[in-house]
């Protein structure tokens, strides 16, 4: 298992190093200039004095060519340095340090609930295939896969905040078991449940059919046994693929959630150092938001070969 997982971070090494290539080049040749924006920020008639500019780029490594920098920063990042930010008197490593826990928190209470609904809502449509059971759980998953992400949050909060008054308006982020957190919570997984849901159904609908669950049915084997011991663990294959995507769409989704309801997590971050263009912190978002898809990726392949006993014996055979 450990050669196993070795093989694949060595395999995602290169994919990252080529990613951080192409964000720093953007950043570099596009993202604006940070030096000019300190003056722009600043209260009241400020007149460009374009001698005191460039030294600011100076002492801030600014005026180097790319692939200095580039390699300084890379040289630095596997010190564990991300670098300072351009605008604020912090290092990036404590700004990341207080957000990454809270979109960490969001994206891992997202998924529990996706996961705990989806599956079984699409093993329970898959089992009444074509009744009215299957219709209303494949309709509802279609239904909220429809509504898009920047429509359901503001319709939520002028429903339960401003209409029912069942819930205050959220605003911050104390914690996931807080009332503050049930509506960005349903917002980010409404949509990915759907397709959990119809990943799953048609996973389940696929493996019945196969000879060894009718052998084990013909066997007189209970239903929940011959679901849970024999249909479930090929199902799960599939849907892990789905959910690991799911993560990663989370992730990426964090941006607009954090956002909309001032969440002090690393998307809002990523947003300010975007406007600021503070090259440090958008690597440091950067990276973390790959790191963590990349380590979700990973788990999504050694959860393979515990589901499937083919893989593990290939995995041996390699060994």
């Amino acid at each position: 298992m450990l050669r196993y997982f070795a093989l694949r971070l060595l395999r995602w090494i290169p994919g990252v190093l080529l990613l951080l290539l192409f964000v720093y080049a953007m950043m570099f040749y596009g993202a604006g200039d940070p030096v000019k924006l300190m003056f722009l920020n600043e209260a009241g008639d400020v007149a460009w004095d374009t001698e005191q500019i460039e030294a600011i780029r100076s002492d801030l490594g600014l005026d180097r060519p790319f692939f200095v920098q580039f390699g300084e920063y890379v040289w630095n990042l596997m010190n564990g340095d991300l670098g300072q930010s351009l605008t604020q008197n912090r290092s990036v490593n404590s700004m990341l340090a207080s957000t990454v826990p809270i979109t960490a928190q969001i994206a891992l209470a997202a998924l529990v609930i996706i996961a705990g609904l989806g599956i079984p809502l699409g093993v329970l449509a898959a089992l009444n295939q074509n009744g009215w059971i299957d219709n209303m759980i494949l309709g509802g998953a279609l239904f909220v896969w429809s509504i898009p992400t920047f429509v359901a949050a503001p319709l939520l909060m002028v429903l339960l905040c401003l209409q029912l008054a069942i819930l205050p308006v959220p605003r911050g982020w104390d914690g996931v078991f807080t009332i503050n957190a049930i509506i960005p919570l349903f917002v980010a997984s409404f949509r990915p449940m759907g397709i959990v849901i119809r990943q799953t159904r048609a996973s389940v609908i696929e493996v019945l059919a196969e000879d060894y669950i009718r052998t084990a049915r013909s066997k007189g084997i209970p239903e929940h046994v011959t679901i849970l011991k024999h249909a479930l663990r090929p199902v799960m294959t599939p849907v892990i693929t789905q959910m690991g995507l799911v993560m990663s769409n989370l992730l990426a989704g964090s941006l607009f959630l954090e956002i909309v309801f001032g969440i002090p997590g690393i998307g809002r971050l990523l947003k300010v150092s975007i406007t600021d263009s503070d090259y440090s912190v958008m690597m440091g978002c950067v990276l973390v938001i790959l790191a963590m898809v990349t380590l979700t990726n990973m788990l999504v392949d050694l959860a393979y070969p515990m589901l499937d006993p083919r893989l593990r014996s290939a995995q041996r055979g390699d060994e």
